[in-house]
């Protein structure tokens, strides 16, 4: 079980809050480059339920979010037939602190700088919950996995591939 420690507020958590969505803390020591594989080793949770929020742009530099299991790749090649674009390639880390206004290894989908179309690896829409980044290094969220399409928007893609 998640220790009941509070951590500030975030504007992930307060879009969340915003939007009447319940949601569960769980935070953890942040480690430079652990990526989603390390904060579900430490909570203790599966990787495939972990999500990560990944800052990609098309060949017109303009922003997207994909959500991708933890221990998943995105095949940007996949990605972008599915979307219609001629290419995706992740931002540099500064350019993707710019867009979503959260800086890399704490980006959430939730209460981003920039609007942008979300898209949704489409296996996490069958898992029951997942825990995605709260708006800070170490700080997931549980949430119920609809959330991502109900008040995102996201859009389900199959680019996966195996890390």
């Amino acid at each position: 079980m998640a220790r009941k420690e509070h951590v500030s507020e975030t504007p992930a958590t307060q879009w969340l809050k915003a939007n009447k969505v319940p949601f569960t803390e769980h935070p953890y020591e942040y480690l430079e480059h652990g990526g989603a594989q390390h904060s579900a080793e430490v909570l203790g949770m599966d990787p495939f339920s972990v999500v990560k929020t990944l800052i990609m742009q098309d060949q017109d530099a303009k922003p997207l979010v994909v959500l991708m299991h933890g221990n998943r790749k995105v095949s940007t090649k996949n990605l972008s037939r599915q979307i219609g674009a001629k290419s995706v390639e992740p931002c540099k880390p500064e350019v993707a602190n710019r867009h979503s206004g959260y800086l890399v290894g704490g980006t959430s989908p939730f209460g981003t700088r920039r609007e942008m179309p979300v898209y949704v690896e489409e296996s996490i829409l069958s898992l029951p919950r997942i825990a995605i980044n709260g708006g800070r290094r170490g700080y997931l969220v549980g949430i119920d996995r609809q959330v991502c399409v109900t008040l995102l928007g996201a859009k389900p893609v199959n680019c996966a591939l195996a890390e």
